[in-house]
C-alpha cells in the first residue's frame, strides 16, 4: 500500500474477525518496528506477545471487558525500559567508529543520569514512535490495529511480571477488521494545531 494511503487508511480497529496472522507477517511488521527512532539509539521499547489463551482472557478482566482484547489475532503490550541508558550502553553505538563511541557514551550518561522524569518521558517517546511503526507496518500489510490505553496498569503490570524500572505504554490489538471503523468523528483543521515560529 502506498505510504499515505496507508496512513488514511490506518484506524482503530474494534472488532475482529477470527483470522490470524502470519507468522511470516509478524516477523516482518516487528523488523520494521526495530527500525523505529530512538534518542541516543537507546531502543528503549520491550514488546510482549501475549499467545497465552487465559492470560489474553484475564488482560481483557483487565481492560473493563474491552472484547478487542480476545478477539484480535494478536496482542501485544507496548513496554518501555526506562533505564535502558544505562543498560550496557556501548551496544547502542557498537557499530560506531571509536572517536564517536568515546563522544557519545559520556554524553549519554550525563544527559540522563539522575533525571527520573526525562528518563521516562524519553522511554514513553520511543515506545509511541515504535508503536506507530508497528500500526502504519501492520496496515501496509492488509492488517489492522488498535492501540489501546483502557486498562488497569497496576494489574497488569503484575500478570505479565513487568520488571522494576519499566512501564507501560499501551496495548495493541492485531488481526483483520470484522467490520470497517466507524467514520472518523472529527478532525481539528490543520489551521488550529500548526503554529508558526510561536504561540
Amino acid at each position: 500500500m502506498e505510504f499515505f494511503a496507508t496512513v488514511a487508511a490506518r484506524r482503530a480497529i474494534k472488532h475482529y474477525a477470527d483470522k490470524p496472522v502470519t507468522e511470516a507477517d509478524f516477523e516482518r511488521i516487528m523488523q520494521a518496528v526495530l527500525l523505529s527512532p530512538t534518542s541516543y539509539n537507546i531502543q528503549h521499547w520491550r514488546f510482549v506477545r501475549v499467545t497465552d489463551s487465559q492470560l489474553r482472557t484475564e488482560l481483557q478482566a483487565a481492560a473493563w471487558g474491552q472484547t478487542q482484547i480476545t478477539e484480535a489475532a494478536e496482542l501485544v503490550i507496548v513496554c518501555a525500559d526506562t533505564q535502558a541508558w544505562s543498560d550496557n550502553p556501548q551496544r547502542y553505538w557498537a557499530n560506531a567508529p571509536a572517536d564517536v563511541q568515546a563522544m557519545m557514551l559520556p554524553m549519554l550518561a550525563s544527559f540522563y543520569q539522575g533525571k527520573g522524569l526525562l528518563q521516562r518521558d524519553e522511554a514513553m517517546r520511543s515506545s509511541g514512535m515504535a508503536a506507530q511503526t508497528f500500526m502504519l507496518a501492520a496496515k501496509a500489510l492488509g492488517y489492522d490495529t488498535c492501540p489501546m490505553i483502557g486498562f488497569d496498569n497496576e494489574r497488569v503490570a503484575e500478570m505479565v511480571n513487568l520488571p522494576a524500572g519499566h512501564v507501560i505504554s499501551m496495548f495493541i490489538t492485531l488481526g483483520s477488521a470484522d467490520k470497517p471503523a466507524n467514520p472518523r468523528a472529527g478532525q481539528i483543521p490543520l489551521t488550529e494545531v500548526l503554529i508558526e515560529n510561536r504561540f
